[in-house]
């Protein structure tokens, strides 16, 4: 996700033809400039400066930080969000994760330490406070693009939980992360749509089929893993994926308002699968669709593998070559779209749909199984 670098990417060059030194008295002739400066705009507490009388101003404001202000929500959160560092044969990737449990759990994207894990790399998570600890995999998914971390020693505390099948377009949320490896970076925006079928991957790797929250509030690299927390600090979606206008090789895209998250109540399923079980599952319907096929809707691959002997779509009357429109009042436009649908039900779910045979339309009720 990042790339390391000597140089600070923030450090500003020097205005060309610039004398980069500065000499002992001309720094002191500064610093006195400055004084004298502040000495003009300030009045208050006596003093003294080259014999002159001075006031300094001290004031006694405050400002106020009500609860539910993003001042506020992100001093509650950041505690219990971490920095991830993978080491990996290639160099190393960092992304972000949260607390969910107190005795150690982490969540976090499962491409973040994909390359770590089959590399034999080693994973450590950094603390708000600056605290490192190592890190093993307790179980990780890349269907759902989810893993899930244990450290030990530590004081955690966990996020609290919201609803993301409750959460409106318009909503307020706030990303929290380390993007380009800024710790405890804080973003915020709002909810710009929901259901995106959002398909993400790198090469050679199987692809992550997500049906996310869509924000513009900032996400670059880094982020990943990261929650994204609603106006009262609860966590609804996991930071996963942006947008861009492009890739060149050995530059880093950036975020343009794209920003996609898992919803937190996928996320909670997937994570409590993990920790009990070591791997997740997900709903099926016992069909391979072609993922070209742009006429609208699903189309069923036209060969015998197209539906699964035995299984919720052969036992529904669906045939190789059906086309499906509808999924659980969902319309469905593509294959990507299909598949996001299903996976945001669960595991022995009665959901009917609608599809066409030809230029006739039917429906059948079909119950999700469980992947292999």
């Amino acid at each position: 996700m990042s790339e390391f670098d000597t140089k600070p990417w923030w450090e500003a060059p020097a205005p060309k033809g610039m004398n980069r030194s500065i000499s002992l008295k001309n720094a002191i002739i500064l610093a006195l400039s400055a004084g004298l400066v502040a000495g003009t705009f300030t009045a208050s507490s006596t003093g003294s400066l080259f014999g002159r009388s001075v006031n300094l101003v001290k004031t006694s404001s405050t400002i106020e930080r009500p609860v539910g202000s993003v001042a506020e929500i992100s001093q509650r959160v950041l505690p219990s969000v971490v920095s991830i560092e993978a080491t990996s044969s290639n160099g190393g990737s960092t992304g972000s994760g949260f607390v969910i449990d107190s005795t150690g759990y982490i969540l976090t994207n499962n491409h973040v330490i994909t390359s770590s894990v089959e590399s034999g790399g080693e994973i450590s998570v950094r603390l708000n406070d600056g605290s490192q600890y190592s890190a093993k995999v307790v179980g990780r998914d890349s269907s759902y693009d989810l893993a899930v971390l244990k450290i030990s020693g530590a004081t955690l505390k966990a996020l609290q939980f919201g609803d993301s099948d409750k959460v409106a377009v318009g909503d307020s949320v706030i990303a929290i992360g380390s993007p380009l490896g800024l710790t405890g970076t804080v973003t915020l925006g709002i909810i710009s749509a929901k259901d995106r079928a959002v398909t993400a991957g790198e090469p050679q790797s199987e692809n992550s089929f997500i049906n996310a929250l869509q924000t513009d509030a900032a996400i670059n690299p880094g982020n990943s893993g990261g929650p994204l927390v609603d106006a009262t600090g609860s966590v609804i979606g996991v930071n996963s994926a942006i947008a861009s206008l492009g890739y060149s090789a050995g530059s880093q895209v950036g975020s343009i308002g794209l920003g996609f998250a898992i919803p937190i109540n996928q996320a909670r399923k997937t994570a409590e699968q993990l920790i009990k079980n070591g791997k997740a599952t997900y709903p099926v319907i016992g069909i391979s669709v072609e993922m070209a096929f742009n006429e609208g809707g699903a189309l069923i691959t036209k060969t015998a593998q197209g539906i699964t002997k035995g299984g919720p779509a052969d036992k529904a009357g669906m045939k190789p070559g059906d086309v499906i429109i509808e999924f659980a009042g969902r319309p469905i436009g593509s294959a990507d779209e299909l598949i996001v649908a299903i996976r945001a039900q669960n595991i022995g779910d009665k959901v009917e749909v609608i599809y066409k045979r030809g230029a006739v339309s039917k429906s059948a009720t079909i119950i999700l199984a469980a992947s292999e």
